[in-house]
């Protein structure tokens, strides 16, 4: 996917499966008060909190971070969205994360991860009170999860 912009209105396809698949599993919205797609999609963008999705691959790879995300991973939105997501947690941390993703897919979301995360520049932090879901389109087919987070402490 190309870098969210206003020629590719923040890519709001995607954006709106996130969106809506957010809003079906957990009755509220991401960013309350929004009226037009586009709008949501740039907001979301540059929100305060970060939010991160990835894809179906066999070993999923991010396809989607905004600009908080971005910035506490201390990546680029070309190095983000060829990262495969296990690589955003330690090695020491990545059954954790597979028990976590495992439990999202069963589930629909969870809605108070904890763990730990690591940037490219190695900095170490704690997510808390994260929220993970599953990714669907209008035709309830699986795109991938995403996760929500705005408390966050480096270790």
């Amino acid at each position: 996917m190309d870098f969210p912009c206003e020629i590719n209105n923040f890519l709001v396809e995607h954006v709106l499966d996130i969106r809506n698949s957010y809003l079906r599993l957990l009755l509220k919205e991401l960013i309350p008060d929004i009226q037009s797609d586009e709008q949501f999609a740039r907001q979301l963008f540059y929100a305060p909190f970060a939010i991160i999705s990835h894809d179906t691959a066999t070993d999923p790879v991010f396809n989607y971070a905004n600009l908080k995300a971005m910035d506490l991973f201390e990546l680029s939105w070309e190095d983000f969205t060829h990262l495969p997501s296990r690589l955003s947690a330690e090695p020491v941390n990545q059954a954790e994360r597979d028990r976590l993703l495992a439990e999202v897919t069963e589930k629909g979301y969870i809605d108070h991860y904890k763990g730990v995360r690591i940037s490219s520049a190695g900095k170490r932090f704690l997510i808390k009170n994260a929220v993970v879901w599953n990714i669907m389109d209008n035709n309830q087919r699986y795109k991938g999860q995403a996760a929500r987070f705005d408390q966050w402490t480096f270790l």
